[in-house]
């Protein structure tokens, strides 16, 4: 049977945590990037895959996660993919079909930008991949999606990677008919859920869906 949901932890910051239990189920796979394994630690989550070059956890560390037989795949520190990189595409090659990632986003810039970008990757296609924080959902839309979530939930529409043409959008308050929507314009951003759900659709290229809920609700699943 090929498995279904892999949670991967990166090393970005997580200030506050305990939201993330509103995400997991006990049947996720959970594969700790890095120094993401402190963020496993702190939600009392052992991993089932601690990955990556390893320079951001301790000798101790790794040799606590042996013990509880945890998976150890150690990669040298100079390599062309970043350690999320790596974590993607062996939940790619073993088969599942939905990714939740945590701590993606803040600290750098720089890898900010690239764990956004890391959601192009040509591996990950036919794949749910969603970038998740405390307030915010993030994936791309490459045909059609539709969003779950509260009236006033804020929606930004970015094209990604290139321009995004017949963009189409229902129940947003700025609505899109057919749009394109180009990478130096900032027109997607700031759109409003009118209901409870949405629709998002398009007919070439990619968009960066970037779905904010109000802080303190719980996250409704939306449906790429």
């Amino acid at each position: 049977m090929p498995r279904t949901r892999a949670v991967i932890f990166a090393n970005g910051e997580m200030p506050e945590i305990a939201w993330a239990k509103d995400w997991i189920s006990s049947g996720d796979f959970v594969i700790a990037v890095d120094g993401g394994l402190n963020h496993c630690v702190r939600l009392g989550l052992p991993p089932s895959l601690l990955l990556g070059d390893l320079d951001s956890v301790t000798p101790d560390q790794v040799e606590a996660m042996t013990a509880l037989g945890v998976r150890i795949e150690r990669f040298p520190p100079a390599k062309d993919e970043t350690d999320l990189e790596l974590a993607l595409l062996w939940a790619a090659a073993n088969g599942f079909s939905s990714i939740l990632i945590f701590g993606a986003l803040g600290g750098r810039i720089d890898h900010t930008i690239a764990n956004l970008s890391l959601l192009l990757l040509p591996e990950l296609a036919g794949i749910d991949v969603r970038i998740i924080t405390e307030t915010d959902e993030i994936f791309l839309i490459t045909r059609e999606a539709s969003l779950l979530g509260s009236p006033g939930d804020v929606v930004s529409l970015l094209p990604w990677g290139g321009l995004a043409s017949g963009v189409t959008t229902h129940r947003l308050q700025y609505p899109l008919h057919a749009a394109t929507l180009t990478p130096d314009r900032s027109r997607g951003v700031s759109n409003v859920m009118l209901e409870s759900s949405a629709r998002v659709s398009l007919e070439q290229g990619s968009l960066l869906c970037i779905h904010s809920r109000k802080p303190g609700v719980s996250p409704a699943k939306s449906k790429g």
